[in-house]
């Protein structure tokens, strides 16, 4: 039987990691880490940082890194997301099988954010079970990137009394503004998607790296603040070779701390 955990691990910060999350780790046999290549090399870097910092028992842990497969971009999205995720678990099961006697054991993926929200972990998970192996699947939540954004801003996530809609930069683009929901937390939007919007009487409140020590914000009207985001997140890019961000947008209701005349902006070197 093999116990899998997967370890929510926050923005990589490892003062974001729980009590649980460090237990978890120091009680598996092991913890499988992805490279994502070269240009995204801060990652695998990160996830090593904490290890290192985090086990209490090297010796009896074993960790082994692994190529994350790349995603085919051909095709209808739904299906190369299938079809990445199918190769996923293909890598996922082959190392298991390596490094794992074959009564099983305890092994543990450091996952970023939280596997609950916009994560593919679980699904990939899925696919070791309905593949023949014999499986436990167990969470250990970690902070999301929504919790870090909202907290670098100091800003609640929702409006008095009002729902929250969580979305993804693709449907934003394709679908525009829902009906009904005045506060959207947008988040895997590649393209800043925020551009197709009117954004008359629309704050923004947007976060790269966050947790990070080269975190960057800025906030503010989104007819003054967009612009500032395209470029900083397309010069931020450049210098890192990745970025991971997201934001969020409110219409209709004013932030009560900052004066939105203004677009505040934090951590982003001007040149």
């Amino acid at each position: 039987m093999i116990a899998l955990d997967l370890i929510g691990i926050g923005t990589g910060n490892p003062d974001h990691l729980t009590r649980a999350a460090v237990a978890a780790m120091n009680a598996a046999d092991l913890i499988l880490l992805p490279r994502k290549g070269d240009r995204k090399s801060d990652l695998i870097d990160l996830r090593r940082a904490i290890c290192a910092e985090m086990l209490t028992t090297p010796i009896s842990t074993r960790i082994v890194e692994f190529d994350l497969p790349q995603r085919d971009e051909a095709g209808p999205y739904r299906v190369a997301v299938d079809r990445w995720h199918d190769a996923i678990a293909r890598v996922w099961t082959a190392r298991i099988g390596e490094h794992l006697p074959r009564e099983g054991g305890r092994v543990a993926l450091l996952v970023w954010g939280d596997p609950s929200l916009y994560d593919s972990s679980l699904r990939i998970a899925a696919r070791l079970g309905a593949g023949g192996m014999a499986l436990t699947v167990r969470v250990i939540p970690g902070i999301t990137s929504l919790q870090a954004l909202t907290a670098a801003h100091a800003i609640p996530l929702n409006d008095i009394a009002a729902p929250v809609l969580i979305t993804t930069g693709r449907r934003l683009r394709d679908e525009g503004w829902p009906d009904g929901i005045d506060t959207l937390a947008v988040m895997l939007d590649g393209g800043c998607a925020f551009t197709t919007l009117v954004p008359d009487d629309v704050t923004i409140w947007w976060g790269a790296y966050l947790g990070m020590p080269h975190e960057a914000l800025i906030a503010g009207p989104l007819v003054e603040a967009g612009p500032a985001i395209t470029r900083a997140r397309a010069r931020l890019r450049a210098d890192h070779g990745w970025i991971m961000d997201t934001y969020l947008l409110r219409r209709g209701v004013h932030d009560p701390v900052r004066d939105q005349s203004c677009v505040f902006v934090s951590g982003i070197a001007t040149r």
